[in-house]
């Protein structure tokens, strides 16, 4: 966890002197013969200095604690390109990649151009996409509402980034797994927007935290980013928790 965020970075218009723990978590999904991660977490101590970690596990070694080895996830399908959700890659070296088609693009050309953006990015994570696209293991989803496995489908509009996505999994019930297009559960409760692409953005992030609920079915069943509380919220075991 990144312990003594303020809430107010997160989520705005947030409570400015109020701070939080926030978890860093990758998401196991599992079915249909594939192992699947949905973000790869990070190892490189590149943004640390900026953001300290407590109890910090490795995202390969988590992935050992929920039962999985590194060797055998199948898929990683990456949210957004900021450093803590893209820079586990290489932990997983059998794993095929999914990412939007125009976040690959935008994060490999324009963000490093004049008037690019590409705050929170690690070159070297960039560098790891464009290798493995040469290897061909990159996988670029369309836009929104694509099924990108049998019952996990794709959706876009909620611009955490420039085409960050979240997912929908089937199930009885179904769930939301949203990454930091919502990072706290005050977001939903709240109406509130994360931190988006730009301010612009602020009111397509609250229009897709509502479609998440809809998508959901419920807002307990939408799971966000970085908040915490979802350790307690689903069963848990040491540092795995059960969605379910």
């Amino acid at each position: 966890s990144s312990p003594g965020v303020p809430v107010s970075e997160l989520v705005v218009g947030g409570p400015k002197d109020e701070k939080v723990d926030i978890a860093m978590v990758v998401w196991l999904i599992r079915g249909g013969g594939h192992a699947i991660l949905f973000d790869s977490g990070f190892h490189r101590d590149t943004f640390l200095k900026y953001f300290p970690m407590v109890n910090y596990l490795r995202p390969d070694e988590a992935v050992k604690t929920a039962g999985v080895q590194p060797e055998a996830i199948t898929d990683i399908v990456i949210s957004h390109a900021h450093w803590d959700h893209m820079g586990g890659i290489d932990l997983f070296p059998k794993a095929d990649v999914w990412i939007q088609k125009e976040e690959y693009r935008y994060y490999t050309t324009e963000a490093w151009q004049p008037g690019g953006q590409h705050g929170g990015v690690d070159p070297e994570d960039v560098k790891q996409l464009l290798q493995l696209n040469i290897e061909g293991r990159i996988h670029l989803v369309d836009g929104d509402n694509v099924e990108i496995f049998p019952g996990i489908r794709s959706h876009t509009g909620s611009r955490h980034t420039y085409a960050s996505q979240y997912l929908r999994v089937d199930g009885n019930p179904p769930f939301v797994l949203a990454s930091d297009n919502c990072y706290l559960y005050l977001n939903l409760s709240s109406h509130l927007a994360s931190a988006t692409f730009s301010e612009a953005d602020h009111a397509a992030n609250i229009a897709a935290q509502s479609r998440m609920i809809d998508l959901a079915g419920s807002p307990d069943r939408v799971v966000p980013g970085h908040d915490a509380l979802q350790f307690q919220k689903f069963p848990a075991q040491g540092r795995v928790a059960k969605i379910k």
